[in-house]
């Protein structure tokens, strides 16, 4: 094997509202931050560096908590600090940087084939639809649902709280069919850190882990994955 087929070694940096997790290529266990509404991008990355800097990397996936375009965050998040949008991810590295949106790495680690749907329960709504490999982050939260609120107002950490688990429940699953059909997945996996909340899954649908976002950040710099993000 010559140099430049050797795998990378990849430092996976998911960031979200509470806490910044990370974990390496070689490692078993991962790290974790404080996050919060003063976490700036150059905080964050400075945090990442001085928890990383035992271990050995040469790639950088970051999964933000908001939409991304050609790699590069379009919105200031709305849970975080600013200086997101126009960062210069590579140079605070120091090395090359991939940045998704957060729910598209979950959605990556945990598929497996076909048309599959992702939906991330966590204080928000992420969602993202992988079809034959190819990953396409989605904005369905902020769309219309009842009542003048969106899908985020009945599906997020707001609508639980306000409808108890047993209403949540049923709105989480009647939507997650709802977009089944309208998005014609094979299957349809609930993530985010509410879903271990979810008791019955009919067929069809599965439940994810939050853990995922790691393999997916991994996947990213798979030689086969430019095709995918």
């Amino acid at each position: 094997m010559t140099s430049e087929e050797k795998p990378h070694s990849v430092l996976v940096v998911d960031v979200g509202g509470t806490h910044v997790k990370i974990l390496a290529t070689g490692q078993t266990a991962e790290r974790k931050l404080p996050s919060g509404k003063s976490l700036t991008a150059a905080r964050m990355v400075s945090m990442v560096k001085r928890a990383a800097r035992d271990w050995s990397y040469d790639r950088v996936s970051v999964g933000y908590p908001g939409p991304v375009i050609g790699g590069r965050p379009i919105h200031e998040p709305c849970n975080l600090g600013s200086g997101w949008v126009g960062f210069n991810f590579r140079k605070a590295f120091g090395h090359p940087v991939k940045v998704v949106n957060d729910a598209a790495m979950q959605a990556l680690g945990g598929y497996r084939r076909g048309r599959m749907l992702f939906l991330g329960l966590g204080t928000g709504l992420g969602s993202a639809l992988i079809v034959d490999g190819v990953i396409e982050p989605m904005e369905l939260a902020h769309l219309p649902y009842k009542h003048g609120k969106t899908y985020e107002d009945f599906l997020g950490l707001h609508g639980l709280k306000k409808s108890g688990k047993k209403k949540w429940r049923r709105h989480v699953l009647a939507v997650a069919q709802k977009f089944k059909d309208a998005l014609e997945a094979d299957y349809v996996v609930l993530g985010g850190g509410n879903a271990k909340k979810l008791k019955k899954i009919p067929q069809g649908m599965h439940l994810g882990n939050n853990a995922n976002a790691f393999p997916g950040g991994f996947r990213l710099w798979a030689a086969h994955a430019e095709r995918r993000v």
